[in-house]
């Protein structure tokens, strides 16, 4: 958000895992906590936890567009997992193969909306972040993190 100079641990001292935790969080680029869905398959996994996102410059006022993934894993299958009726505020989405060059695309939703039936719903994000999702500007790198 460009207005967070310091990181203050309240206790007393942290454990060997809080550190380690807190050593695995990029502080050049906004962190996301998402939960995911049940056997997510490998190759989603990538798409959101093994690369950095970067919300397009064209903003959209339903979702938060990460187009990289797209190209990076053109030609990579993306079958439809998990395509509820509905999309919800905060909801993670991976385009699906069907929507052709589209196919891998990262989404944040922004709010709710119908799902046309070839939007994979493939995590929520935290509810305490949801607030993120109005402050993420055009050009903004975010990366994800498994809750």
């Amino acid at each position: 958000m460009g207005n967070i100079d310091d990181i203050v641990i309240a206790n007393c001292y942290p454990s060997k895992k809080e550190l380690q935790a807190l050593n695995k969080i990029n502080l050049q680029v906004l962190n996301l906590s998402i939960s995911v869905i049940d056997e997510l398959p490998e190759i989603f996994e990538k798409v959101l936890f093994g690369e950095l996102q970067m919300n397009r410059g064209d903003i959209n006022e339903n979702i938060i567009r990460s187009t990289l993934t797209r190209v990076k894993y053109r030609g990579e299958n993306f079958p439809i997992i998990n395509a509820p009726e509905y999309i919800h505020r905060g909801d993670i989405l991976v385009e699906s193969s069907e929507y052709g060059h589209y196919a891998g695309e990262v989404q944040i939703a922004k709010k709710d909306m119908m799902n046309s039936g070839k939007t994979n719903v493939v995590g929520h994000m935290r509810k305490e972040e949801e607030f993120l999702i109005d402050v993420i500007k055009p050009w903004q790198k975010f990366e994800f993190t498994k809750m």
